[in-house]
């Protein structure tokens, strides 16, 4: 079988939490993946409304989840409050493929699945199930994009957002910077505005060479340009699966 990227040097930033997938298909496309995690999971610096909205979780309608991060830590929290079982009454709602796969993997069935893998897709998705004043947990990055509270919002749904993870920047290992000033990536991938501002902080543009730049969304993709990167390729939906397609169209064309 003809592997798509023999031999070509792909460079992988996203946190090693969420990189595992992502390199491993690279990879079994020939790819040389240089992976490179400026920025770690951490929890919140206050675990309090993560912790009282778990110890309440009976009140909520739906959970919409964003990432497989913010499962993991509403399960961990749901378990330190001792009302795990108590999530079988309330409906779960993902963005992503990836999201829905987190969500059975602890044993919980996906009620709605943006079929766009975007927030506003599973807004759109949730409009018709949603009833006025329904309430709404809404587990998400520190940082995260709010575009998926406020189309929740605007349909009446009572949102109860709680920071379930932050990123924390790291440093850029000396030996890193070795391989990327000898060895510059052909492709590098970029998941969020907030890695690509990690990466330059780390490495300035030098650290990328001549690299063609894939995006996983629009939004990552506008913040590169601002950067005044260009952009060779957008991911047609926010999963490792369509990474590694654009990475494919950046070099094919």
């Amino acid at each position: 079988m003809e592997k798509r990227l023999e031999g070509i040097r792909v460079l992988v930033t996203r946190p090693r939490e969420r990189a595992e997938e992502l390199c491993f298909l690279l990879e079994d496309e020939g790819a040389h993946v240089m992976h490179v995690p400026l920025l770690e999971l951490v929890p919140p610096e206050d675990v309090r409304p993560l912790l009282a909205a778990a110890e309440s979780i009976q009140r909520y309608a739906w959970v919409a989840f964003a990432s497989p991060s913010a499962v993991d830590a509403l399960m961990d929290a749901l378990r330190e409050a001792g009302t795990t079982a108590m999530l079988s009454a309330v409906r779960l709602a993902v963005v992503g493929p990836r999201t829905a796969r987190a969500v059975e993997g602890h044993g919980l069935t996906v009620a709605a699945e943006a079929p766009a893998g975007t927030a506003e897709s599973l807004a759109e998705v949730l409009r018709p199930a949603l009833r006025p004043g329904d309430e709404v947990l809404l587990p998400a990055a520190e940082e995260g994009r709010r575009e998926l509270e406020d189309a929740l919002r605007e349909q009446g749904a009572r949102v109860t957002r709680v920071t379930a993870y932050r990123s924390r920047g790291t440093a850029l290992a000396d030996e890193t910077r070795r391989e990327l000033e000898a060895s510059p990536p052909d492709v590098a991938l970029f998941a969020s505005p907030r890695t690509a501002e990690a990466f330059l902080e780390e490495a300035g543009r030098e650290g990328l060479g001549a690299a063609r730049l894939v995006a996983i969304g629009p939004t990552t993709a506008t913040a590169l340009t601002h950067l005044g990167l260009a952009v060779a390729a957008v991911a047609e939906r926010p999963t490792s699966e369509a990474l590694v397609e654009a990475t494919i169209r950046a070099i094919r064309g």
